[in-house]
């Protein structure tokens, strides 16, 4: 297995639990339940105790997928340092763990490739995860285990939390999806991405999690909708896209390329989420 951005198997079997210091003291327990809320494993236990992610560090999760079975361990939780630094309201919901797995060899590697701040850490998220990137929501007990250099896992520490209940639109799934797809610079909404590792972008909304940094050095380049873009003056990677090859290939940006795309004209067509890079 090599490390991931988003350990992509459904973890719907949950076969055993064991190491943890809590587990331990209740060595006839059984363990009921596993199921994630917000950021954390929540275990349910015979004896009605109920274990959170920071009771079941040093557990080993063996989970059965379409590999067969996989062990992971949770080495270290904390919260988020900079758990929605730059929104107006810092929810301190999001709990960072380090999660390592076995290797076929026996050896035990961290789990998540680095991110841009360095960190090699994750979370679960409740869902499944679609082929293009975004999570849908599932049965109890279905979970992906998302990491923090992953547009998912950068999604959820900018504030935009799917597991929340928000009053009126959008919801909060729909700001995440559109986050997703706006991180990864999915503007066809098609699950390919045309950004790159340490691309610089500044992501704002309407709604107050986040607000635009203003850089002088960045310009809009986009309005996204959980659909994808709906429009798109300027591309983020050259390389990897171009206004021209959009507007040919995605019937939904036809005519909405170039200094048609204000985040105006975005607001005006569905857009939820705003991005501004440099040019």
């Amino acid at each position: 297995m090599a490390n991931r951005n988003l350990f992509s198997l459904a973890l719907c079997v949950f076969v055993s639990l064991a190491a943890s210091a809590q587990v331990r003291a209740a060595q006839s327990a059984q363990m009921v339940s596993l199921d994630v809320e917000g950021t954390q494993f929540k275990a349910t236990l015979s004896d009605g105790r109920v274990l959170y992610s920071p009771d079941l560090v040093g557990a080993t999760l063996t989970i059965a997928g379409a590999g067969g079975e996989t062990k992971i361990r949770i080495e270290a939780v904390e919260p988020d340092p900079g758990d929605n630094a730059r929104a107006a309201a810092p929810s301190s919901e999001v709990l960072l763990h380090t999660f390592s797995y076995r290797t076929p060899e026996g050896e035990w590697k961290n789990l998540c490739d680095p991110g841009p701040d360095g960190r090699r850490q994750g979370f679960p998220l409740a869902g499944r995860a679609r082929r293009d990137g975004t999570i849908a929501p599932a049965e109890p007990g279905v979970f992906e285990l998302t990491c923090t250099g992953g547009a998912q896992g950068k999604c959820v520490r900018f504030g935009y939390h799917p597991w929340k209940t928000r009053d009126g639109a959008p919801t909060a799934r729909a700001l995440y999806d559109a986050c997703v797809r706006l991180v990864r610079a999915d503007y066809a909404g098609d699950g390919e991405g045309t950004t790159r590792n340490g691309q610089p972008i500044d992501i704002y909304d309407l709604v107050g999690v986040q607000s635009p940094g203003n850089d002088p050095a960045h310009e809009f380049e986009a309005g996204f909708s959980p659909e994808g873009a709906v429009c798109v003056r300027h591309v983020r990677v050259r390389e990897n896209a171009s206004l021209e090859a959009l507007a040919a290939g995605s019937l939904r940006l036809k005519g909405r390329t170039g200094a048609i795309c204000t985040e105006e004209f975005a607001r005006a067509n569905g857009a939820i989420l705003f991005v501004r890079s440099p040019p």
